[in-house]
């Protein structure tokens, strides 16, 4: 059981943690922590410990917190949305991620980026965008991740030192247009980096190359939003559920997880796909 985290997350899941992977190239083991109070919509935080020989010994314990889909204002409100940000920096993440979709409305935009700029960690934050983002108030968007120092990865890869080491996080530009974007930016780096790649759709990891990336973070599924013994019936892949949500793999064995996200589409109402806050530690693994 997990106490603490001043009685905001209050207790694991009852099987605590547990290994989802164990391969040559990593190994991946996860718990879920239920947020005490229903924070409008941000109902638990998943932890993984991801442990990789890539990962270089200065960033041995690091952590990245990881949110999607905020859709603000959906399910996600004023007050949701203060008690997200205080839920993010009580995680003491050493980097934010954040994977698209954003807002439901222009005039959202200033307020949500003003708000999420107060989550505090060493590394910043880092984003890409959502089909939301692209279909509507992308110059809104971009100027104000610029105002309050976001920074946008499209087709961009940022790099990360400590200690004379270092690791990379790269983003991909809008996932559904492969026309334009269907080369990873992952491609020009190497095998023995230790590389994350931010993109908004799991899809994008299995339609194309994304070689040299070690761990893939991704949204846009809502884990189905509505889920009833099992069924999803507003979902729509061609993999099926396979990256539905939580932990799944490409076909090149690279760990793609699916963050449920925290907002809503169509209707403000999650049944069975709990709202939630990803944290991922990294580790060295032993040589």
């Amino acid at each position: 059981m997990i106490i603490g985290l001043v009685g905001l997350i209050c207790v694991s899941c009852a099987s605590g943690w547990r290994t989802l992977s164990d391969s040559p190239g990593g190994k991946v083991i996860c718990s879920k922590e239920r947020v005490c109070k229903t924070h409008n919509g941000v109902r638990r935080v998943v932890n993984y410990e991801f442990t990789h020989p890539d990962v270089p010994e200065a960033f041995d314990g690091f952590r990245m917190a990881f949110i999607s889909d905020l859709h603000y204002k959906s399910l996600l409100k004023e007050k949701g949305l203060r008690k997200l940000v205080r839920l993010l920096n009580k995680q003491n993440a050493d980097v934010l991620l954040m994977g698209g979709d954003y807002q439901e409305g222009c005039e959202y935009v200033v307020s949500l980026f003003s708000a999420l700029s107060e989550v505090r960690t060493a590394w910043g934050t880092y984003a890409v965008l959502g089909n939301n983002d692209y279909e509507r108030c992308y110059d809104e968007i971009v100027n104000a991740m610029e105002r309050y120092g976001i920074r946008l990865l499209e087709h961009k890869v940022d790099t990360l030192y400590k200690e004379g080491q270092r690791m990379f996080i790269a983003g991909v530009r809008n996932p559904f247009d492969l026309c334009s974007n269907g080369v990873s930016p992952t491609l020009p780096l190497f095998s023995d980096d230790f590389v994350v790649l931010l993109v908004h759709t799991p899809e994008y990891a299995e339609n194309v190359s994304v070689e040299n990336a070690d761990l893939v973070l991704s949204g846009h599924t809502h884990g189905g939003q509505v889920r009833i013994m099992g069924m999803t019936p507003a979902w729509r892949s061609s993999y099926g559920k396979r990256f539905l949500s939580g932990l799944a793999y490409n076909s090149m064995r690279i760990p793609v997880i699916t963050t449920n996200g925290i907002g809503t589409s169509r209707f403000p109402v999650r049944i069975g796909a709990p709202a939630e806050i990803v944290v991922v530690t990294l580790y060295k693994a032993e040589e």
